[in-house]
């Protein structure tokens, strides 16, 4: 029942910005750390940004300055503002929510969304 689903992905030319938008729906508990990944062709998945319950955030050191994560928990929504773009940004952008089910359960589980496409191309 629970769905993960980005959204905001599309062209955009190297400057430009974009707004990416991840939406957790479903019956649910708690909503815990929560985060952007993104994978290009031929290479591996690599974290982008994630934010905890609390706030807090992490980068990876190629986005530092350029991206800023952010959520509403009253919404079940975490946010990836992506500024001045690059073509080597160019990939498919995938959410993760840490996602605790139900009172009873002291861990909770990872989640993926299907991704969303970002093409920053001329």
């Amino acid at each position: 029942q629970v769905q993960v689903v980005e959204s905001g992905g599309g062209l955009v030319q190297p400057g430009g910005s974009l707004r990416l938008s991840c939406v957790v729906s479903g019956s649910l508990f708690r909503l815990n750390d929560m985060g952007w990944y993104r994978q290009a062709p031929g290479k591996q998945r690599e974290l982008v940004a994630t934010v905890t319950s609390g706030g807090s955030t992490n980068y990876e050191d190629s986005m530092k300055g350029r991206v800023t994560i952010s959520r509403d928990n009253a919404k079940n929504t975490v946010y990836l503002q992506m500024n001045s773009l690059k073509p080597e940004d160019t990939a498919v952008y995938y959410c993760n929510a840490e996602i605790v089910l139900y009172a009873g359960d002291p861990y909770g589980f990872k989640y993926w969304g299907k991704g969303t496409l970002v093409t920053v191309s001329s």
